[in-house]
């Protein structure tokens, strides 16, 4: 006679807090400040170090808030929802309606980048030729359901966590070859009264916040974690942290190793500063290694970009008889995926990669202002007991977000704007003015 089950399956509670850092870690990547290096130290003036921990100090406000968040939402860790329940269902809709933006420039940027990687290697191919060739590939990946382990994305880690530490010996001793004016020379570059501007610096941090997408992406292993409660607001925090000091010494070699910001591309300034470093062997390793792991971030962005489609569709968000469909062999939203890669084909033809990585910060810090209000309003406004860290840190976190979206600049302000009124019209319209019950946004896990 078998034992009758004692109740629904459940996912197991495995994940200690050094796992949940490490996920963090790996999804945000060691590299992550590289390809966004150039277009950041020169809106910003060369002050890369200054707006990178900047953005580490808006990231960790928004953070905490994440953090305490997935208490209240353990199985549910995305910002729509938080301010869809917490606030109200219209703004949670609006708040998905900027994340579809963010996830859906993902493979945009991934395109123009694996290209640009490319044409290091191969100049005398065309930027073109590279784009259609990269859309194609991460596309039929994606068709064939190809998908990395987390093994391979912890070697990958690894591998990159090894190339910076190549990149950093290589960068010293460089450094200390070459003739300098002394203090002034090491403090430039979080400093330099000759470029500063505060509008500058701003604008670069708008830029510099995209070191820091996918944190939140720890929020979604709630049910996984051992401790949740103490556990995922812990890790999300470090992580930032984590991320924001390797960050800041990569920029901050590049700087010593380059003190200017005028590249001979300014997509794929880094991997120039590690020829100059180390000569063309250092070159082409990291070029190699920011080509591979674009690639591999790729395939993931399109992936999840298609499955908040799908989850879009299903909701009738969005045409459920076209986005909602699923391939029934591979089992994957085949129309999504096709979809997007015409979406990166046509993006990586027409954007550049810093336009590109503003409309998709765009979406990432409006959706990051409805986490902090979700906060404010859960754990200030509706707690008869007013704590003043529950006042501070949401609303400190809502303001930096807020003056760093408004430091985006105004062609990607006025495209982003655009996106949001084409999706509040139409939500508005399927919901007869926000009175209907909304549609509910499905996030991935692989995309966040």
């Amino acid at each position: 006679m078998s034992a009758k089950p004692s109740g629904p399956t459940t996912l197991r509670r495995t994940l200690g807090l050094w796992d949940l850092i490490l996920y963090g870690v790996i999804v945000i990547q060691p590299t992550a400040p590289m390809p966004v290096y150039g277009v950041m130290t020169q809106r910003a003036h060369g002050h890369a170090v200054t707006t990178v921990l900047i953005a580490m100090i808006a990231m960790l406000f928004t953070a905490i808030s994440y953090g305490r968040m997935a208490r209240a939402y353990p199985s549910a860790g995305s910002a729509f929802t938080y301010v869809g329940r917490e606030i109200h269902p219209a703004l949670g809709y609006i708040t998905g309606w900027s994340m579809a933006m963010d996830y859906m420039m993902n493979p945009i940027l991934c395109t123009i980048l694996c290209s640009k990687f490319a044409m290091n290697f191969m100049p005398e191919i065309p930027y073109g030729v590279w784009a259609i060739g990269f859309a194609a590939l991460l596309t039929g990946l994606n068709l064939f359901a190809i998908r990395t382990s987390a093994r391979i994305n912890a070697a990958l880690a690894a591998v990159m966590g090894l190339v910076i530490m190549i990149f950093f010996a290589a960068a010293a001793r460089y450094v200390l070859n070459i003739p300098h004016d002394g203090v002034a020379f090491f403090t430039r570059p979080f400093y330099d009264p000759q470029t500063f501007s505060v509008r500058a610096v701003l604008g670069g941090t708008s830029l510099a916040v995209l070191t820091y997408i996918g944190f939140d992406g720890i929020s979604t292993l709630s049910e996984e974690a051992e401790n949740p409660k103490r556990n995922i607001l812990v890790a999300t925090v470090l992580v930032c942290v984590i991320i924001g000091i390797v960050a800041s010494v990569e920029v901050y070699a590049a700087q010593l190793v380059w003190p200017g910001f005028k590249f001979p591309d300014v997509d794929t300034a880094y991997v120039y500063i590690a020829g100059r470093a180390g000569g063309a062997w250092l070159f082409a390793l990291v070029n190699l290694t920011l080509l591979v792991a674009t690639i591999g971030s790729g395939m993931a962005s399109q992936l999840g970009a298609a499955r908040l489609l799908y989850g879009m569709g299903r909701g009738n968000a969005i045409p459920k008889r076209f986005f909602a469909s699923i391939e029934p062999k591979r089992q994957i939203p085949r129309n999504n995926v096709l979809f997007l890669g015409a979406v990166a084909l046509g993006g990586a033809s027409i954007l550049s990669f810093e336009r590109s990585a503003e409309l998709l910060n765009f979406g990432a810090l409006l959706a990051f202002m409805g986490v902090n209000a979700a906060a404010f309003t859960r754990y200030y406004w509706r707690e008869e007991r007013k704590l003043w860290t529950n006042l501070v840190t949401p609303v400190l976190g809502f303001l930096v977000c807020l003056l760093l979206w408004l430091s985006l600049s105004w062609p990607a302000k006025v495209v982003g704007v655009i996106w949001m009124i084409l999706g509040i019209g139409y939500g508005a319209i399927r919901t007869h003015g926000f009175k209907a019950e909304l549609v509910t946004f499905d996030v991935p896990e692989e995309a966040s």
